[in-house]
């Protein structure tokens, strides 16, 4: 077996790879100490949760830490918002055709009950053009709308904070998914007037798996979506109404919290060079045009994600390719985004390299080294 040195890792759009090494120092620190998880006993002179809040405000530019709930993942924290939201029978959801399978399967539950679901068309790099989405606003009036910050698949990046307010102008409340921008790109949910927001902590924030959750504006209620034990007042027999307590049944993940609370801190002290991280994804995306590859490239701003085509061969013969014989680890197929290949005129799915701040210029062209092989060899 290689060791993980040997690869190079293009997958962080998934999950980011490597890690600062303080995050698993402070996890192994966190299992191997008693445990100190808030309101169920143990030590209660440090809060990990209560810290996480904090620094993760700072990043989603809102105020009030305590609207933030934490959980396993964005997808956790999607459920909870979409499945929470006030919603009833013959109400409207306005979502993209970009959406990950996280927001589009507990939408299609909703449709099962009743709710109205209609999908705004992306342009043919994922992103959604704001005269559309007026458009819709304006015929289909929806008490919700769910929209993905950034392409899980092209890197393209909405204009949240317009299409945000496009919403508020039909009257509609906003479910923003900033799983692949927060810790990437600047995130200013409150300036935005963004009235839910689900995040993870193990793609650009550096954090491990096992972390996430949904931001909730004051003065939104929600229905949990999971209910039970929040180790204190234990005698009413619904959920505390006051937040984050209203959505956090159970024991939390504190150790790999405070990876996360370790990773949060080592950002804040070492900003992301993203004018250096976009080179990078220049030099990848245009030595793969010049190899004859269909490469997506959305104009504006972007992720550091690249989704292309080898034509006449297929994708997942190229993937194997590049993992099997190159050790170069990347994903292929529809990235649990299945709306939008329509869109993008690739039906049968892209290969998706995904770049990290630790990515290096030697990466990028030992990738296209590679793909030229196949290329030529026309496998």
């Amino acid at each position: 077996m290689n060791s993980s040195e040997s690869y190079i890792y293009m997958n962080n759009a998934a999950t980011s790879w490597p890690k600062p090494s303080i995050v698993a120092e402070a996890m192994a620190k966190a299992v191997g100490a008693l445990p100190g998880a808030a309101n169920r006993g143990g030590i209660q002179d440090f809060d990990v949760f209560s810290e996480v809040r904090k620094e993760l405000a700072e990043v989603m530019g809102i105020s009030c830490p305590e609207q933030i709930a934490l959980g396993s993942n964005s997808t956790w924290g999607l459920n909870q918002g979409i499945f929470g939201y006030p919603l009833k029978a013959g109400d409207t959801v306005l979502t993209t055709t970009a959406e990950h399978n996280a927001v589009l399967r507990p939408l299609y539950r909703l449709e099962e009950n009743g709710v109205k679901i209609h999908k705004v068309s992306v342009d043919k790099t994922g992103r959604v053009q704001p005269e559309m989405w007026k458009r819709a606003l304006k015929q289909y009036r929806p008490q919700l709308c769910v929209l993905i910050h950034a392409s899980n698949v092209t890197g393209a990046v909405n204009d949240a904070a317009f299409l945000t307010k496009l919403a508020k102008e039909y009257g509609a409340d906003m479910l923003l998914d900033v799983s692949q921008t927060l810790g990437c790109i600047p995130v200013e949910l409150e300036s935005w007037g963004v009235d839910l927001a689900a995040f993870t902590g193990h793609k650009y924030l550096l954090g491990p798996q096992g972390t996430g959750g949904l931001y909730v504006r004051p003065g939104l209620e929600l229905r949990p979506y999971i209910i039970g034990g929040t180790g204190v007042m234990s005698d009413l027999k619904d959920m505390p109404l006051n937040m984050p307590l209203h959505l956090e049944a159970g024991t939390g993940n504190e150790p790999s919290y405070h990876g996360l609370l370790a990773a949060l801190k080592w950002n804040r002290e070492h900003p992301m060079e993203a004018e250096v991280l976009y080179k990078r994804v220049c030099q990848l995306s245009d030595g793969l045009q010049r190899l004859g590859c269909r490469v997506i490239i959305p104009e504006g701003v972007i992720t550091p994600v690249v989704s292309f085509v080898v034509p006449g061969i297929p994708s997942a013969d190229v993937s194997d390719i590049l993992m099997d014989s190159y050790d170069i680890i990347c994903r292929v197929g529809l990235h649990c985004a299945p709306e939008i290949m329509e869109d993008l005129e690739m039906p049968d799915g892209t290969i998706r390299l995904s770049l990290s701040r630790f990515t290096t210029s030697e990466e990028v062209e030992q990738v296209l080294g590679a793909v030229q092989d196949i290329v030529e060899s026309g496998v």
